[in-house]
């Protein structure tokens, strides 16, 4: 009988895999974490490294969120057919938040990650793709009218839990999407300070004067 940290503990490891990190390393030879924002996600690879590199690593980290859900599960099913983890939502929930728990602590780079967003959105495709749709809906509708891609992401982060009320999703599967919205928007908390004093970037440039 397979127990449930082993899985987990796997999830948590995929979702530490650094990708921005490694693609600074790899695009431009430098540490990600000393170039604009600081952080180690896909936005700020798009404005220090380039936007090839901003979408890569966008992409890897969705798959990141994907997979923890969906292959594995899979590898479970593989080794014990008959495992009764498969059987429980809650397993599948456990494995999305361990993803997206190591890539905002990834124990690769003394626990300090990226904020989560693209991993979550993986996550969210492999257990809810009805959800997912109409947040990145919010999303784009959010970043074309102001182009922020800190803005849009919080907006995406607050619908979360209150779509999972409205699809009648489980209690556990709302409160999962309750800690990931503070999660989401407490690791944007520098943002929203900027969007407040009206200095944050924007991702593209603005017509505006």
């Amino acid at each position: 009988m397979i127990s449930w940290s082993i899985p987990i503990l796997a999830a948590y490891i995929l979702g530490s895999l650094p990708t921005a990190y490694l693609a600074g390393k790899a695009f431009k030879g430098i540490d990600i974490r000393e170039f604009g924002s600081g952080n180690v996600g896909a936005t700020n690879v798009f404005r220090s490294v380039g936007r090839a590199a901003g979408i890569f690593v966008f992409v890897l980290d969705v798959l990141k969120g994907a997979a923890a859900v969906i292959l594995i599960p899979l590898a479970v099913k593989k080794i014990d057919p008959n495992a009764d983890i498969l059987l429980h939502d809650v397993f599948y929930i456990a494995l999305g938040a361990a993803v997206v728990a190591g890539h905002i602590w990834t124990c690769f780079l003394k626990f300090k990650g990226g904020k989560g967003v693209a991993t979550t959105a993986g996550v969210m495709a492999g257990l809810s793709p009805a959800i997912l749709g109409i947040c990145l809906l919010i999303w784009v509708i959010i970043f074309s009218i102001w182009k922020f891609v800190s803005l849009a992401s919080i907006s995406s982060a607050v619908s979360m839990p209150v779509l999972s009320v409205v699809f009648g999703k489980s209690l556990e599967f709302t409160i999962f999407t309750a800690v990931i919205c503070i999660v989401g928007v407490y690791a944007h908390r520098s943002n929203i300070r900027r969007l407040i004093q009206g200095t944050e970037n924007r991702l593209v440039s603005s017509s505006k004067s």
